[in-house]
């Protein structure tokens, strides 16, 4: 079977595929400039599957008619496509075997499209899981082969259940190709009514405002982890200068008892203490990763001490 596959989401199911199947071809993405010096740099996909002895292709556009030739010559019995990142065309799927699948890292038909896992965790969602799905030419809306689940954590950034999302995908993947072999495949229609769409992330949502909810802004704080990123504008009370600053992973508070009134009566966004405590619409967060710009993610105490930080300063979205 073929795998196609960039992003790193695909390397466990890589991994189990190689063991347990024959991979005649692996296909990804081009190499595209990274860092700061713009080097051509294969994808996470591309170096992995050379450093197991794959053969690897990287297409611009793998529905060309001489590529879909190509996977046609393979005789596949099926293929599988992980984060690959581009849209395969019905030609090329009716190439790639009896069986043509993706994993995607969402329990569909919710939050089909681009960005899954971060939209899961900026809403709040207690669980999430990935889904094995037929390809289809409207997005994720193919038929579910099989899915696996999973809570959570309070404070959970997007990066980290990205990783443990991606090692649900090997007994996913290897359940449905097991199907297949034992003639016993049994797709499931998505409900459509209940489909809802992540939307791609963009630099611009890289802030949070602290007049809502707590549970809400530290939703926001660890699902933009670690990319864009939340960055606020730290202003200190002492003397009114500002800097901006990237908060990285945060947990929230409930609204204290009645006999304590430091959250409510403070304004949005202040310091109720110099333990990284912040005042929302309703209870507070604790902000507990921090970084400051051109330095390393630093846990609050370490940033706290080292930047003068104090109770009355307030922090608030950048524009």
């Amino acid at each position: 079977m073929a795998f196609f596959g960039s992003g790193a989401f695909g390397i466990p199911s890589l991994d189990a595929l190689h063991a347990a199947h024959d991979v005649p071809l692996v296909v990804t993405q081009p190499p595209r400039p990274a860092g700061r010096k713009r080097t051509l740099t294969p994808t996470p996909i591309h170096q992995h599957a050379e450093s197991l002895g794959l053969p690897v292709a990287h297409e611009e556009n793998v529905n060309e008619q001489a590529f879909v030739d190509r996977i046609a010559g393979l005789a596949l019995d099926a293929s599988i496509v992980i984060a690959f990142g581009q849209k395969l065309g019905e030609p090329l799927i009716e190439a790639m075997g009896r069986l043509a699948v993706n994993l995607h890292g969402s329990l569909l038909p919710a939050y089909r499209g681009a960005a899954p896992i971060q939209r899961a965790v900026m809403n709040g969602d207690a669980t999430t899981g990935v889904c094995v799905i037929g390809l289809a030419q409207r997005m994720d809306a193919g038929p579910i082969y099989a899915e696996r689940s999973l809570d959570i954590e309070p404070t959970e950034t997007s990066g980290e259940l990205h990783d443990r999302l991606a090692l649900l995908g090997p007994d996913a993947v290897l359940a449905v190709l097991d199907d297949l072999a034992h003639d016993r495949l049994a797709p499931t229609a998505q409900d459509e009514s209940l489909a809802t769409r992540a939307r791609k992330l963009t630099k611009a949502e890289g802030t949070v405002a602290f007049d809502q909810p707590a549970e809400r802004v530290r939703a926001m704080i660890n699902g933009l982890n670690p990319w864009p990123g939340c960055r606020v504008r730290w202003t200190r009370a002492a003397d009114g200068s500002t800097c901006e600053i990237i908060l990285r992973r945060a947990s929230a508070e409930p609204s204290s008892s009645p006999s304590r009134t430091d959250e409510t009566s403070a304004t949005h966004g202040v310091a109720l203490d110099d333990a990284g405590r912040f005042a929302c619409e309703t209870g507070a967060i604790r902000v507990l990763d921090v970084q400051a710009p051109g330095k390393p993610v630093q846990t609050w105490d370490v940033f706290a001490r080292g930047q003068r930080f104090s109770a009355g300063d307030r922090l608030d979205p950048c524009a």
